[in-house]
Formats: C-alpha cells, structure tokens, sequence
C-alpha cells in the first residue's frame, strides 16, 4: 500500500493482533528498528522527506520472547507538493495597450486551488483583470501599462493545510506605440542581373509573431514572412514596400518604399560528362561548357585560373563547348572552369565556380575489414565483410574464399555462418574495362559450435521446505560476456518478491520457498551484445514440500516419573529430507545440548520438567526452523530411603552373642526384598528383612549397610546409612552398667541405712537423735566418697574412654528394649579413639568390642 504525503503533515500506523493480549510492539522503517515505541501504534507527527520508506510492524511477549511473523509493508511516500506550472493561452506575454493575455495554472491533479502574484504581490480586484477566487487561470483582457510585471501562481490544498512553492514567471511587457516596420535588402544594389538572388527583410523590432504582408507597385504579394526572396527575372523590376499585423486588432504602418532594377547577364555551366573526377593514370576525362541560349556563344577554358592550351592529350569540340582528356596524367589535376562569350558582342560571362579533377598517381590497393571484429564466432552469428577502396568511385568488388571466387560483386559480403563459412577470405576490385587493383589482405574466419551451460545447485538442497532459499547458478565456459535466461517447466521465470537474479543472471535465488516453486528448472546462455544464444540444459529439478516437516520426541525408558539416578533419554525424529541440527527446550529454555538425542544420565530433582525439541538447518543460506516438537513432561520422586535398626534387646546381650540387624524403607507401602552389605561388598544370599551378625561371620564387628530392591518401580531404594557393630555393642554395655550401677547403689543405700538405725537405734535413744537424719537425702549422698557403686567393677577403663556424643547426634531406638535409647552421629556411625583390647572374660559379648 503506497501513501502519498507532503512535508508538515501527520500520519498514524495501527498494528493490530485480534488473537491474544499481552503484546509488546515493535516498528520498522526501511527494514530498522525505530527505538522507543512500543505501543500499537506509531504516529509521525510532522512529515518530512527522509520519512519516506517501507513501514512493517510485529509484535512480542514472554521472558523470552515470543515473535509474531511482520505484518505487511505500507509505503509512505514524502514529497514536496507539486510546483505548479505556468502556462500561455494567449499568443504573447509582449503586447500592445488593449491586446489581452490569459495564462493558467496547472499541477496535473484535482482539488488544487491557485493564489496568483505579480512581482511577487498577491493580485488583488481589478476590472481589466478576470481572475476567480481560487481558480486556475488569469485573463487580462484588456492590457495596460499597470498590466506589466512578473506574474507567478501557488497551488495550496486546502484540505491538508498544504501549499507549494512559486511556479516559473511569466514576464508580462506593455508597449505604448505600435512601431513602424523597417525595410531592407540584401544585397544592396539597385541593378542585378537576370538570375541573381535577392532578398528583402521586414521587421518590426518590437513585439513578436507579426505577420508580413508585402506589395509590389501597390499590388500585394503572396508572401507572409519577415523575409521575401526572388531569383530575378525582368518581372521582379519595381518598387517594394511591407507592413505587419499581429492578431485581430494589431497593425502597423506601411514601410519605406524600395526600387529594384533588374538586368540580363547569362552565367554558363559546367558538367562533367566522362563518370568521374577523381580518376587513375590513363583513364580519360570530359567536361561540358553549355550557356542558355545554346546558340551564339563561344567558351573559353581555364585550369587553376590559367588557360588551358590544346595539345595531344587535350582537345576542343565545337566552339570549344566540350574538353576532353584521352590520357589522364598527374600534370592533368587542377580546377577547371569556364565561361562564354556572345558572339559578335562583348559581353562576357563570368566564369563558371568551376570542378576539382584529382588524378591518382597510383591504383590502389584494398583494404579488408570484417564486423563484428573476431576471428572466431559461433554457428549462426551473422558476419560482414567490407572490401573498400579508399581512392575513386563506382569500383566492383570481387569477393574469394579458400583461393574459390563467390558470386558476390558489392562493397559488403555478408553471410550468417555455417560451420561451411570457416576459411579465408580476401578481394580485389575493378572500375571500367582498364583499372583493377591487386588483391586485399586475407583475413581468416573460426566458426565455432554454440557451447550448453552447466547448471548446478548453489544451495544445500533439492527438496525444501516453505520459507527455505534456494541457489541455482548457470555458467557457460569461456565463463565471461554471458548473460543468462531462466525456465521452469519451459516457462520463463519473472522475477519478483521470491525469486531474484544475480548479475548478468548467472545466478537465480529464491528467497523464500513456496509450492508454486516446483518445477524442472533450466537456463540458456545469450553472448552480451552478439545473436548468439545456446540451447537449454536439460534442467534440475526443484521439489518443495506442502508444509513443514513433523517433529516427534521420544523419550527412552517411557515412564512418566523417575526417580533419583534413574537414567533416561530422549530422542529427536523428522521424517523428511536430512542435514537437520537439533535444538533442545526445557519449559521453554534453549539447552546447551546439540544433536538428534539428549540423555539424562542420573536423574535429580533439577531435571523435572517438560521438555522439547526443534530441528534446523541452513546456516549458509539462512537458518530453516521446524515448529517445536510435542512436550514431553518428566516428573520427579526421591528414591525412598533404607534404614537399619537393632532387633536384639537389651535384655539379650547377657544371654546371646549375636545382634539382629533389621533394614526396612521409610514411608514405603511395597513390599521390598533387600540386599546386604559389609564394608562396601555385598552379602550372598542375603535377602531378608534381617540380617544376624555373629562372632563368626563377622569377627573383626565391620561397618552394615542394606538397600530395598524389587520388580516394580522404583527397583531399588537408597542405601541405609552405615551401622557399625562394634561401636553399638561398647553403648550397650556402657550404658547398661551405668544403669546396673546406679540401681544397685540406691539398693545398697537402702539396706545400708536399715541396718544402721537398726543398729543405732538403742544408742539413738539414749542420745535422742533426730529422725530426719536416719535416711540421707539425694545430695547428701552425692556428697558422700564413702559409698561405693556395686557396678564400677564391670566399666573398664577403655569403656569409659569412649568420647562423648557429639552435638546433633540422632537417637536410635529399638521397639524390642526397655532399655534407654543409645544416641548416634548423624550418618549412625559412632566409632572409638581407644586401640585397648579389655581381657575376654570380661563378658559374653567380648568379641563384639574388636
């Protein structure tokens, strides 16, 4: 859509998308960006010339953003308002008081309206002038001298507020006399001869377009021009005068009055009867001196103003009317006149302005040119020779070919060539029975067979998709002065918005794709500036696909959620053409990943989402993107978590020496088989619940972890943190004598203090002592050193050197004990600073401490 505006006014663009909100919009002069506007629409609020251009708009939103394709293009064209121009209706812008002048105004188009100037003031009402308001033209009808002046118009649009420059001037001059006209003659004499020129000249030196009447001895002449002239005759004798009208209403006076006399003086002539004055040793030459009347004169001969004499190459017919030369010589050449003489009277001719005859002192020799200037041309091209002898006329030429003389006799031999016309050429000529020269040069003439180009494919591929570009590129070898045309299924291709040609059209580029496309494309070449055309080649063809092609993801294995480690990968499938590369999107985000597959190799939390791919290609011709591929959602679950507790009681460490592992996953409702490991390797055939740790399977109290396996998903859980036995069993023990020891101390306190108010109690009575001191109270037994615990022999030393629990350490409890919880590091591994071995008979469970 073109637009036409004038500097100073205002336009508006509307871009508008009806699917959707949310849009950020984006416009484009001449294909750039214009920064700073982002709304709908786009306003120029006072035009000017470097407005002009291509407008587009698209739009976008998102984060990363989403882009419409461009609209269409509007072009906006920023001109200057026309100049109007200043036309003459009338005759002249020079005229007399009471002569009229009408001019207009025109800018080639409607709804103009004209203001008009005359030294550059607008005109105002005046009775002599017709001049509408607003209107296109101007009449003075009847002029004066206030009419004189440079007039000028303006158009203006008064619609748009628009109004152009000045037009060109017209100068209007008012004269205030007409003038009387001035008579003059060339050449001035009174008296002439019978068959002199004259000429007489009327003019009026003001003013223009006059019209001449003229008049002989008061009667008027047919002639109307400024000038009037005759070839006298004795009728021309007389007496001249002239006037000039101009119009309807303009006339001047007549003229001054002007005598011609006119006299007979005959002037002979002189012709060249022989055929030329240009001749060659011995060729013969006449010439022919005649007056009008024939009869009664007598001529006489001059040669370079010198008489010529008679003499055995020269000679006189009667009364010397005729010369001739039998045997031209170079003492011959000269200019040759002549005049006549009436007999018996003395008047005499002038002489004649005479003729030049050139005597050539050698014949000679032709010279052979050929156009178009090659020596080599293809089969059908049209070639002439020209033989040419430079000196003299009326030669025959003579034309040979290969030593073999060809029928033609003209200056020019022309032939369209044949492989048959490949030879040497060459030509003499001939004048009359006696002249012929020597032959010309030779000249060697190649006819060679008109070469096929190649075609070939510039671009990537022969199957595109729509919007993809494609390059065909036709050469012909020798490779420069070719220009090329093109055909699709035997069509001439026109170029338009898609297709465009390279210089001399050796190349034929599509820009973008489309099915109309299709075709059997070929290209001839035609040799710039000659008739040479080859045939077409026989053609490559161009498929283009309906629609774009159809991505497809798959994902390998193909559950919907996978847990921790898992691995897992996906695949990119397009079912047409090839040299796709692959992009890949997680919610949306381009991924580093290239390639027709991406694997996740251990899945984590980080990797749910949902998951596309896109393929392209092109990056030397411009890059071809496939619609974005199905979305595959991949859903993540932790792997549940195995975990170790102790079966064995408290109450059994007296009585047993194994201790009952049990491995069971947290906030599992499957059921799990599991597998077990000591220090890092597995344990065969283990694949209960429980697992039984003895002196015998393990002597040295090693490190446990288990792990849930099963046949559904997930197969397998995480594995436990690690359980050390040995540092379990010491806790036990520690704690149990602790406990021993404390409960058999507040035993012996009890009985101790029965038997001493048992005993004490007669000599309490004599003393009277206070009851309150019978039974000692929780801190006056801590402050005792006298009482000692029945459990202290069962702690070794190296048992009460084992570290302290470590802040933030977790409890383990077991279902199967009264006995306290034992507190634990965080990964449930405790181990022991101290390398003593305490004597084996200090417990059962003795080999659990190693």
């Amino acid at each position: 859509m073109l637009q036409k505006m004038f500097p100073g006014e205002s336009v508006t663009f509307q871009c508008v998308i009806e699917i959707s909100s949310g849009w950020d919009y984006l416009w484009y002069h001449d294909d750039k960006e214009i920064q700073g506007s982002r709304n709908n629409s786009y306003t120029i609020v006072s035009l000017a010339l470097s407005d002009s251009g291509r407008y587009h708009c698209k739009a976008k939103r998102g984060q990363s953003p989403f882009y419409t394709e461009q609209s269409e293009t509007s072009t906006l064209q920023v001109s200057e308002p026309p100049i109007p121009t200043m036309k003459l209706l009338t005759f002249w812008l020079d005229v007399f008081q009471m002569e009229s002048v009408e001019l207009m105004c025109d800018v080639g188009s409607p709804n103009w309206t004209f203001t008009w100037h005359r030294d550059g003031t607008a005109l105002q009402e005046d009775p002599m002038l017709v001049l509408s308001l607003g209107g296109s033209l101007l009449n003075i009808t009847t002029a004066s001298l206030a009419h004189q002046g440079r007039y000028a118009c303006k158009a203006h649009l008064e619609s748009r507020r628009v109004s152009s420059a000045f037009s060109s001037t017209a100068s209007v001059t008012v004269y205030e006399n007409i003038p009387k006209p001035s008579l003059s003659k060339a050449p001035v004499l009174n008296s002439m001869y019978v068959g002199e020129n004259t000429t007489f000249t009327c003019k009026v030196h003001l003013g223009s377009d006059w019209v001449y009447h003229w008049f002989k001895d008061g009667k008027q002449l047919m002639a109307i021009n400024e000038t009037f002239g005759t070839q006298l005759s004795p009728n021309d004798e007389g007496t001249y005068w002239c006037k000039a009208t101009r119009g309807q209403r303009t006339s001047t006076d007549i003229s001054d009055k002007m005598t011609q006399h006119v006299l007979e003086i005959p002037l002979p002539s002189l012709t060249l009867s022989s055929q030329w004055s240009d001749v060659f040793p011995t060729e013969s030459v006449t010439f022919s001196c005649a007056m009008a009347p024939i009869s009664g004169w007598t001529y006489t001969w001059h040669r370079d103003n010198q008489v010529i004499p008679g003499d055995d190459a020269v000679s006189y017919g009667p009364d010397g009317a005729t010369l001739s030369i039998g045997s031209a010589s170079t003492s011959h050449r000269g200019r040759y006149s002549c005049s006549g003489k009436l007999k018996g009277r003395s008047v005499n001719s002038n002489f004649t302005s005479g003729m030049t005859l050139k005597v050539y002192e050698n014949i000679p020799k032709p010279s052979l040119s050929k156009a178009p200037v090659l020596n080599s041309m293809y089969v059908g091209e049209n070639t002439t020779f020209t033989c040419k002898v430079h000196l003299g006329s009326d030669w025959v030429y003579h034309w040979f070919k290969d030593g073999k003389q060809l029928m033609a006799i003209n200056e020019t031999f022309g032939t369209q060539l044949s492989p048959n016309d490949e030879g040497t050429y060459w030509c003499k000529a001939t004048r009359g029975q006696r002249t012929s020269t020597d032959i010309s040069d030779k000249m060697t003439q190649h006819v060679l067979e008109i070469p096929l180009p190649s075609l070939t494919l510039s671009s990537q591929w022969s199957d595109v998709f729509p919007t993809e570009s494609v390059t065909f590129s036709c050469a012909m070898a020798p490779i420069s002065g070719w220009t090329y045309t093109w055909h699709r299924d035997n069509q001439v291709i026109p170029g338009d918005d898609a297709v465009s040609y390279g210089p001399d059209g050796a190349t034929l580029s599509i820009g973008s794709a489309s099915t109309s496309h299709r075709g059997r494309y070929s290209c001839s070449g035609k040799l710039k500036g000659r008739s040479v055309s080859s045939n077409f080649t026989s053609g490559m063809t161009l498929k283009v696909y309906d629609n774009k092609p159809i991505v497809r993801l798959e994902q390998d294995p193909e559950h919907m959620i996978m847990h921790t480690r898992d691995s897992v990968s996906y695949s990119c499938h397009i079912n047409q053409s090839s040299g796709w590369e692959y992009v890949w999107y997680k919610d949306g985000t381009q991924l580093t990943a290239s390639g027709k597959n991406y694997t996740i190799r251990s899945v984590a939390k980080t990797n749910a989402g949902s998951y596309k791919c896109q393929a392209s290609r092109g990056r030397m011709t411009g890059i071809f993107n496939t619609e974005q591929s199905q979305a595959l959602r991949l859903q993540f679950e932790e792997r549940p978590s195995a975990n170790i507790i102790v079966s064995t009681g408290w109450s059994e460490v007296f009585s047993t020496d194994s201790l009952v592992l049990k491995c069971e996953v947290k906030s599992s409702k499957h059921m799990w088989n599991y597998t077990w490991f000591m220090e890092g390797q597995q344990i065969v055939n283990s694949s209960s619940d429980k697992y039984t740790v003895t002196p015998q399977n393990d002597p040295v109290q090693s490190q446990y972890i288990c792990q849930g396996v099963r046949s559904g998903r997930p197969s397998y859980s995480k594995g436990s943190d690690p359980l050390a036995t040995r540092n379990l069993l010491l806790k036990r023990r520690v704690l149990l004598s602790i406990s021993g020891c404390i409960f058999f101390g507040i035993v012996a306190v009890f009985f101790g203090c029965v038997v001493l108010r048992v005993t004490r109690k007669k000599e309490a009575q004599d003393e009277g002592p206070e009851e309150g001191e019978l039974f000692l109270t929780m801190a006056q037994l801590k402050d005792r050193d006298d009482a000692p615990c029945p459990m202290v022999d069962y702690i070794t030393d190296a048992e009460l050197n084992v570290p302290a629990k470590a802040e933030g350490a977790d409890i383990i409890c077991s279902e199967a004990t009264l006995l306290p919880c034992v507190t634990s590091q965080d990964d449930q591994v405790v181990t022991t600073e101290s390398s003593e071995r305490p004597p084996a008979e200090e417990s059962p469970m003795a080999s659990f401490q190693h």
